[in-house]
């Protein structure tokens, strides 16, 4: 049976240092470009990685939060958000044509992410922050959500995410980093979670369903505590799927 290479992302430039440890492990990283962390001189330090071990490049632009990592909804102006977003790109491709690399994807950061998968409003704004690297990027998207639906209308190029390393509800959200179950932190667990998505196109909710969802890329966590056991370990335990990570 022939070996299918599948896509893992991790978020990375966000203050942990761990990066030269997962980059040789990934395929591609979602880089933080100073919203809720991350600086020109960290996102340089990631692109160098990037290049090094041949990994896609994103960017991860966020709610511009750093007291909150991102991870709190804001009610902002308009075009303060959208000018905050692009401002965050540009910063990103800026350090992209000093190392000579290409940018592959954009993918939103915590709330922002979360807020545009349900929120039609702010998907059509972030849409519009990001209209003009349409024809160049890619966009990482939820399964099943309002801006896959929207882009996919607008003639953005998208690919649909799961994460391996979070559990979900039974209406595909995920599981509020409040609760103590919220993180699947065991490699083993990472790979099962992961294999029945590759598999059936299923996902198990944290009541026990099994769930239609589509996946054409995997995130891990950079900040997850166990991020590199839990790389290490689907690393090694893939080919036993006819699965890899990296061609």
């Amino acid at each position: 049976m022939l070996t299918r290479t599948i896509d893992i992302n991790c978020d990375v430039g966000e203050g942990v240092g761990n990066e030269h440890e997962l980059f040789p492990m990934i395929s591609s990283c979602n880089i933080a470009c100073g919203g809720h962390a991350g600086s020109s001189e960290t996102i340089r330090q990631c692109l160098e990685l990037a290049k090094k071990y041949n990994v896609k490049i994103g960017a991860h632009p966020s709610y511009p939060d750093k007291e909150n990592f991102g991870r709190v909804t804001m009610t902002i102006p308009k075009h303060e958000l959208i000018k905050s977003i692009d401002t965050q790109i540009q910063i990103f491709l800026m350090e992209c044509r000093r190392i000579g690399v290409t940018i592959h994807h954009i993918k939103p950061h915590g709330a922002l992410y979360n807020d545009i998968a349900k929120d039609e409003h702010l998907a059509r704004l972030f849409l519009t922050a990001i209209s003009p690297y349409k024809k160049e990027i890619i966009l990482y998207v939820p399964y099943g959500s309002v801006i896959e639906i929207l882009a996919i209308a607008d003639n953005f190029k998208i690919m649909k995410e799961a994460f391996a390393d979070r559990n979900y509800n039974n209406d595909l959200s995920l599981v509020s980093r409040k609760e103590k179950n919220a993180l699947i932190t065991s490699g083993e667990e990472v790979l099962e979670h992961m294999l029945l998505v590759c598999e059936n196109n299923e996902v198990k909710t944290i009541s026990g369903k099994n769930i239609h969802l589509e996946a054409d890329t995997f995130c891990i966590h950079g900040d997850t505590p166990s991020a590199l056991q839990i790389l290490t370990y689907i690393t090694k335990h893939l080919p036993q799927h006819n699965l890899q990570a990296k061609p």
